[in-house]
């Protein structure tokens, strides 16, 4: 007796089981990381306007620093996650490893190269007098949890791709409650400043390193998987995230330059971006939840040989990103009265919030979409046409944005700016996954 071929409504609820298996845990975890940068604006906000307009400088340029070798997560998720699909399990571990070293050579690299640097990357950002001594000193302490937040990232690809999601958030949740109390403690127990806030964000990272290894190494141990670092293996992981840097540093610039053009319009401006930032941030990595389960779903798919079951998925997911969307904006305008005392005293700064979350709440249905497919393709192993979408939607951003200043606009006419870059991401990502070029199947691409 052969079986009944699927239903569609059958199919979606197979795939709601997957998405919500992996996107959950992974909501937890990718909310916990902007949560230290929300923590760090809370705490260092009420020691006064300028320490946030510092903070806002610094932790833009640390993430700029840190975020632009996210491939090292995206990457490993993608090619891990082929691996399982089909059936090789010691190797998926295995070039999971490979990530991991290569995340430290560079984790080294770039905070040697941070240090001496920051007060030139401070003064490229044009941060006013008052506020440059405390964007200084925030970043050159954080700039020394930079390898530790790169091993971060690879360990984390790996237990994607490996379809877990749920020791990441243990690990985030653990590192987001130990940044909380390091930052009271150190910031006003021991009165340490803006100073404190950076040592306690150090700490928090290390220790999250540090779990993620010991999880990765049982398991290599466990499959028989080599530990040593393979020359060939990281230059094939530096070679497969590549696209993905190029991806990255265009997203990063984009953000960079909304960061710069806020610290033009005073500090008043900046404090109320690097709020309107944080929470934008934290609602993006909510949505990126699903596009989470979706590079670990497709990569596993993919790798199978099942093109109609990632076809299916992608439909599915991109339901749920509208759906969240409308949730999240909904929800922001419904808890601006609590979040505006909550990151300020300054009624300016207030002034200056309002209207610029109106225009992150509206625009969180296309965010969601935009995600989903970042995922999608991402999953596939798309990175080239990732790339050259990014630098096109970069060369629609910058000049709208840089001029707002000419034209004295202000934070929100910013926040509209960003909004037409999500369009943009939207209107690129959205034709080729209607192609259907990005499904290639097989256990590598």
């Amino acid at each position: 007796m052969t079986q009944a071929p699927a239903t569609p409504k059958s199919s979606s609820r197979r795939h709601d089981r997957e998405i919500i298996a992996l996107a959950v845990p992974a909501f937890g975890a990718l909310v916990a990381e902007p949560l230290f940068v929300i923590v760090d604006s809370a705490v260092i906000g009420h020691l006064g306007t300028s320490q946030l307009a510092g903070l806002a400088i610094a932790a833009g340029l640390l993430m700029t620093a840190v975020s632009v070798f996210v491939f090292l997560a995206y990457a490993t998720t993608a090619t891990v996650a082929r691996r399982v699909g089909a059936g090789e399990l010691p190797a998926a571990i295995r070039q999971g490893m490979d990530g991991i070293w290569l995340a430290i050579l560079l984790g080294v690299a770039v905070a040697a190269l941070t240090l001496p640097a920051a007060p030139w990357f401070i003064d490229i950002l044009g941060a006013s007098e008052t506020a440059t001594p405390y964007a200084l000193t925030y970043l050159r302490i954080s700039s020394l949890g930079i390898p530790a937040m790169l091993i971060v990232f690879a360990a984390t690809g790996v237990l994607r791709g490996l379809q877990d999601t749920r020791t990441p958030l243990v690990v985030a949740v653990g590192g987001f409650t130990a940044n909380a109390v390091l930052n009271v403690v150190l910031v006003y127990g021991a009165g340490f400043g803006i100073a404190g806030s950076a040592w306690g964000t150090v700490l928090a990272q290390y220790g999250m390193a540090a779990a993620y290894l010991v999880v990765v190494v049982r398991g290599a141990r466990r499959h028989g998987a080599s530990l040593r670092p393979d020359t060939a293996g990281i230059r094939a992981s530096a070679r497969a995230g590549a696209p993905l840097l190029v991806r990255t540093l265009s997203l990063r610039a984009v953000l960079m330059i909304a960061t710069a053009v806020a610290a033009r319009l005073g500090d008043t401006e900046t404090a109320a971006h690097q709020v309107v930032y944080s929470l934008w941030t934290l609602m993006a990595f909510a949505l990126d939840a699903i596009a989470i389960a979706g590079q670990a779903i497709i990569g596993r798919y993919l790798g199978a040989g099942d093109t109609q079951g990632a076809r299916q998925v992608c439909r599915r997911m991109v339901q749920w990103g509208i759906g969240s969307g409308v949730v999240l904006g909904t929800l922001l305008i419904a808890a601006h009265p609590l979040l505006l005392p909550l990151f300020s005293d300054d009624t300016k700064v207030h002034d200056a919030l309002l209207p610029a979350l109106v225009v992150i709440a509206v625009s969180q249905p296309i965010a969601g979409v935009v995600f989903v497919l970042d995922g999608v393709l991402m999953g596939a192993g798309d990175g080239a046409y990732l790339a050259y979408a990014m630098l096109a939607t970069l060369a629609v951003f910058a000049p709208v944005a840089l001029l707002i200043p000419a034209f004295g606009g202000g934070l929100t006419a910013l926040w509209w700016a960003m909004t037409l870059m999500m369009t943009a991401r939207l209107a690129t990502l959205w034709g080729r996954t209607r192609s259907g070029r990005w499904l290639v199947t097989g256990a590598t691409r």
